[in-house]
């Protein structure tokens, strides 16, 4: 009998139950959906599906399982079939097979889950599906405008996104994670606006200020940016400021062009200092400016008129603009058609989108169509590359450029077959037009597999907005939360929020005397203020609004990272007690327990708590899968809580290092084994490092 996983052991079972249909009744059947009885005594898997077959085959249901349930078995994973109720077959594993199956994969699991077993790929994959996980997966998240710091709103993106990336990798998929760079849009030009035309300075002067030291220059743009709104509010004759200046910027020409490359290859340098605070990279930052002087975007202008996708509006209030036809394509409630274009510019018609401006100017939308076409390999250009950035580990980030400075040293980028775009749910509509243009273009399936990542603003409990020293207004008192707002300058700076967790984090650690090594204390503090901030954004499903609060992100109680890292800790420790008594253990080489001991301690009423543990462990690749489908992190993540909050009550009811049976306490040794790593390998999907002590 062979060891196999619980996703295996699922698989399986489908599989010879299709058989078996198929050779008892000469009938075809999809493979039928698992369900999963109510209590493990009456078994692990259950199959319905004799309830669909009883009408054609002129049978009860229970008569139908009756004859299916011998042709079941043996099958490798599984202890016998029964059949319950009406016609319900139910599957009831071989828990000594699937306890040893588990503990042998997990501890083969290494570093960051690119082994071959972390990568879920099974001795037995059939080449068809080595196939389908070859074809890259293209996630693009946090895509932050490179003019201002990055606030609170922009991590929820950034740990969304981080996060797929990471389900997908441990489940074997190829990934390529970018950051779309918007350093020619509008938000761009209206720093670079602010810096020539209200504070008077130069080049030189502006990259004066990138050097200094002393000066966060991120936080100095965010400020600037607010004062720009402002003063279009006041004076919107202003506004053919940021026209020109948005014109010059995507043409590549003159000062107001230097400048904005100037402050966004800055900003994004300090962007992602801001992001690997919380443990997330890239692979490629595609930068907007290259889809214009590659001619990336003329390409795609040429494809969308030659298809009649796009038409020349040569009268009305958009006249002289190129818009795209969306009748029959819907629009998301309160999004504007020309959500992008700034402040004074028109709406325009319901049933159509404009693409090029009257000044010939491409809105956002135009460029992210170009974007999508060159994600799928549809554009027959490509962007030169240039490495960027050198990660601690040795990863390089690049960025794209005019000229391609790769030397054979970087992969081939693009070319995806399916593409995840992480964005907020205002953006829906805008998503929805790059896919309509996809469409327009005759390439449906590529419009199929664009997904949009969509999820919900982050709010601050009034506590929290006390905390960061903001403004509470009535208003925010009445309905019990601070909105935040980029171009109000109100929004809450990421750096700031993870200065404040770290503050916080550190008073814990020294008010529990976990350590006293200064330099331990620091990196303790830093892991569980990410931990708090990673799983407070993590644990709420995608559409979620979020109201965050320090005090309940960062308490040891509940449903928080600082709690499932405890648990962590407490499992370690048990076995560095263990091993302070035993020397000649060794964690290197596990306490593996002979298969007919497992087969008795988890067997009868005594062994079905160790069970219920043993089987939570084993369902992580499914609930990675799970979370992959449904395009939801926090199915991990609530997974995770839940495994934890059975550890911590194992513990408490079993006096493990205590018990007097060496016997029984290598079985339970074994089954803490199996969880802390389980656990461990959870929060690392979650990007959660675990402190040594807590």
């Amino acid at each position: 009998m062979r060891e196999r996983l619980y996703l295996e052991i699922q698989q399986a079972v489908r599989e010879r139950f299709v058989q078996a249909v198929r050779q008892l009744f000469g009938i075809e059947l999809a493979e039928p959906v698992l369900g999963y009885p109510p209590s493990s005594r009456l078994g692990e898997l259950s199959i319905a599906s004799c309830f669909e077959l009883a009408r054609a085959l002129r049978q009860s249901p229970r008569q139908i399982a009756e004859q299916l349930a011998p042709r079941l078995v043996p099958l490798d994973g599984i202890e016998r079939v029964s059949v319950a109720g009406a016609g319900y077959l139910n599957f009831h594993l071989d828990r000594a097979l699937l306890a040893q199956a588990v503990f042998r994969h997990r501890a083969s699991e290494t570093g960051e889950g690119r082994s071959r077993a972390a990568e879920g790929i099974s001795a037995g994959a059939e080449s068809a599906e080595a196939a389908a996980r070859a074809a890259k997966i293209l996630v693009e998240h946090t895509s932050i405008n490179p003019n201002k710091a990055a606030h609170i709103g922009h991590l929820r993106n950034a740990v969304l996104g981080d996060t797929f990336a990471r389900l997908l990798r441990y489940r074997g998929r190829p990934v390529e994670v970018q950051n779309y760079i918007d350093n020619t849009g509008v938000q761009v030009a209206d720093v670079v606006v602010g810096f020539i035309h209200l504070e008077k300075k130069s080049l030189a002067e502006v990259r004066r200020l990138i050097d200094d030291p002393s000066l966060r220059f991120d936080y100095y743009c965010w400020d600037l940016y607010a004062r720009v709104f402002q003063w279009y509010d006041g004076h919107p004759e202003s506004l053919a400021w940021r026209a020109a200046a948005l014109k010059d910027i995507e043409e590549g020409r003159g000062e107001p062009a230097a400048v904005a490359e100037a402050v966004s290859t800055a900003i994004v340098r300090l962007h992602l200092a801001t992001m690997r605070r919380l443990n997330i990279d890239y692979d490629l930052l595609v930068r907007e400016s290259e889809i214009l002087r590659l001619n990336f975007w003329s390409r795609a202008f040429e494809l969308l008129k030659s298809r009649g996708a796009l038409r020349y509006e040569d009268a009305g209030k958009n006249r002289g603009c190129w818009v795209m036809s969306l009748a029959g394509n819907g629009r998301s409630p309160g999004e504007e058609t020309a959500a992008d274009s700034g402040p004074g510019e028109e709406e325009a018609e319901e049933d159509i989108k404009i693409i090029v401006r009257s000044n010939g100017t491409v809105t956002y939308v135009g460029k992210d169509i170009a974007y999508h076409l060159w994600k799928f390999g549809l554009l027959g250009e490509d962007f030169g590359y240039e490495p960027f950035h050198t990660c601690p580990d040795g990863h390089v980030i690049w960025r794209t450029a005019v000229e391609d400075r790769r030397d054979g040293r970087a992969p081939a980028f693009g070319r995806a077959s399916a593409a995840y775009v992480v964005i907020d749910t205002r953006q829906a509509y805008l998503q929805g037009v790059v896919a309509a243009a996809l469409r327009a273009l005759g390439y449906s399936a590529q419009a199929d597999n664009l997904h949009h990542f969509a999820y919900q603003v982050v709010n601050l409990s009034l506590r929290a907005a006390a905390d960061l020293g903001m403004e509470v207004t009535e208003e925010d008192r009445v309905r019990d939360y601070v909105e935040v707002s980029g171009r109000k300058g109100s929004g809450v700076k990421a750096d700031d929020l993870i200065d404040l967790l770290m503050r916080r984090a550190r008073d814990e650690v020294q008010a529990r005397a976990m350590t006293e090594d200064r330099a331990e204390q620091e990196a303790s503090a830093g892991q569980i203020a990410v931990a708090a901030l990673r799983y407070f954004l993590l644990k709420y499903t995608r559409r979620s609004i979020i109201t965050f609060d320090f005090q309940e992100a960062l308490a040891f109680e509940g449903e928080t990272g600082p709690y499932l890292q405890y648990s962590v800790v407490r499992a370690r420790n048990i076995f560095r007690k263990f091993r302070d008594a035993h020397p000649e253990f060794s964690e290197a080489r596990p306490l593996e327990v002979p298969l007919e001991q497992l087969r008795t301690f988890l067997s009868g009423e005594s062994g079905g708590d160790f069970w219920e543990l043993v089987l939570g462990s084993a369902q992580l690749e499914m609930i990675v899968e799970q979370a992959i489908a449904g395009e939801e992190p926090a199915t991990v993540a609530k997974y995770a809580f839940r495994l934890a909050q059975a550890f911590n009550n194992f513990y408490h009811r079993h006096r493990i290092l205590a018990e007097p049976d060496a016997a029984r306490q290598r079985f339970l040794l074994f089954v803490v084994d199996i969880v802390s790593r389980t656990l461990a390998r959870s929060l690392e999907l979650l990007g959660i490092e675990v402190p040594e002590r807590m």
